[in-house]
């Protein structure tokens, strides 16, 4: 990843995602300390200067490859500075070094809600007609027939493809907007968070070439009422899963007020236009939580209300917020 997901000079479009193919004579197996590390250009990502350019590839997770099958595989890599330090876009390292013992004791899960628009190369938005819009939202938020649903090949293909990479992928369905899908990645501990939502992008934009679609997590793709797009995050901790664990619930909650303005600093850009007070959001400047109410900054889901312990939902960041950056704010405030 580049880091720019989202940012002003590469636009709301164009993803952050960079690959490149290393051709080795023999299987090396699916533990990353077997694959050597690898470099890349980074005056070519915005991440290095052109007079000491190269930045350094450090293979954190390897998954069968879906696409190409047989003994490929996909390697996901972190970036490092020649000197070995993580380098600044790299929000991986940042997310390890605040996991330690006492984090760990509380074993945090993770399901991660990852909802995208599909858009034509022109930027319209997938099955729109030319030059106007389809039927207003309501029929289309996991819909069937082809009346109400737009490029579920896409949405279908990708899924059997994390499938047979051996993500955890829960689930698909369409959404409120025509032609926006979402897939739930977990639940996975915080680093995996991060790496297999990241996988499941990739294979989102990769698959895409094939289909000639464009897949963006732009937080509002469409001006007017219509949904955006978010990252919906659902967190435990050992003590919220257990008998009682509402307590631990509550008092997350209550963390998580009073830090609102850092998490909402880094759950995304463009955020703001997604995070109105309109279409299932609490505006972004207000915090508020609530069972069942998907107009809340967190959401009790009414089944953990009933129980009395689970998990709780951060419905604030957006569609192209990294996951790493989630997973360790939400440590942060709710375990430090």
């Amino acid at each position: 990843m580049d880091g720019n997901e989202g940012a002003e000079g590469k636009g709301l479009v164009f993803n952050e995602m960079r690959a490149k193919t290393k051709v080795i004579q023999e299987p090396l197996g699916m533990n990353p300390k077997d694959y050597p590390d690898w470099s890349f250009d980074g005056s070519s990502t915005g991440q290095a200067e052109g007079n000491n350019s190269d930045c350094i590839l450090n293979p954190v997770y390897v998954t069968p490859d879906p696409i190409r099958g047989d003994d490929n595989v996909l390697v996901l890599c972190e970036v490092f500075y020649p000197d070995g330090t993580p380098h600044e876009t790299n929000t991986r390292a940042k997310l390890e070094a605040l996991i330690d013992d006492k984090v760990r004791a509380e074993a945090p899960l993770y399901g991660f809600e990852q909802e995208y628009t599909l858009l034509t190369k022109g930027g319209q938005p997938y099955g729109w007609p030319n030059g106007g819009f389809p039927a207003p939202q309501g029929p289309f938020y996991c819909g069937v027939g082809s009346e109400a649903v737009y490029g579920r090949q896409l949405a279908e293909a990708h899924m059997d493809a994390c499938v047979r990479a051996g993500l955890i992928i829960s689930g698909i369905n369409a959404e409120v907007m025509p032609g926006q899908w979402e897939f739930q990645i977990g639940p996975v501990g915080p680093l995996e968070v991060g790496d297999q939502v990241h996988l499941a992008r990739y294979l989102l934009h990769r698959l895409g070439e094939d289909f000639n679609i464009v897949a963006t997590f732009n937080p509002k793709p469409m001006k007017g009422d219509w949904n955006g797009a978010g990252a919906h995050t659902n967190f435990s901790t050992e003590s919220m899963r257990k008998e009682g664990g509402m307590a631990a619930i509550d008092a997350a909650i209550e963390r998580l007020s009073k830090t609102h303005p850092e998490h909402i600093s880094q759950y995304g850009t463009g955020n703001e236009l997604r995070l109105t007070g309109k279409h299932e959001t609490c505006d972004m400047n207000t915090f508020r939580s609530g069972v069942a109410d998907r107009g809340a900054s967190i959401r009790i889901p009414l089944p953990v209300q009933r129980k009395g312990y689970g998990y709780l939902e951060d419905r604030r960041p957006s569609a192209n917020v990294d996951p790493y950056t989630v997973a360790r704010l939400l440590i942060k405030t709710c375990l430090k």
